[in-house]
């Protein structure tokens, strides 16, 4: 391997490292600080959870218009799009209110 070459592979290696970090942190939101309430919580405060974009925060929200408020976190799954995967991820951010949400706010 001559010189010139070992160094443009180095280089499109670095190039690659530093584009998927890049991209890595861009995907990555930060998630609220306190558990957010699924009975009452807006279409843009549900799209601040992990795995949540915009179009699944409305099927959360039509959900609930429709069925009624969740009388458990666990019902999150009968929306289309949160499987048992999914709702692992939400599971520790989410509440359905009362005592369960941190610090007794349940917003």
């Amino acid at each position: 391997m001559t010189f010139r070459r070992l160094v443009a592979t180095g280089l499109a290696v670095v190039v690659a490292l530093v584009m998927s970090s890049g991209l890595a942190a861009a995907a990555a939101k930060p998630v609220p600080a306190d558990k957010l309430n699924i009975n009452t919580a807006r279409a843009e405060e549900l799209a601040t959870l992990p795995g949540v974009g915009e179009k699944l925060a409305a099927r959360i929200v039509a959900y609930r218009e429709k069925a009624g408020a969740f009388k458990a976190a666990e019902e999150l799954m009968n929306v289309q799009g949160i499987g048992e995967k999914n709702f692992a991820k939400l599971e520790r951010h989410i509440t359905v209110g009362g005592a369960a949400s941190k610090g007794g706010a349940s917003r």
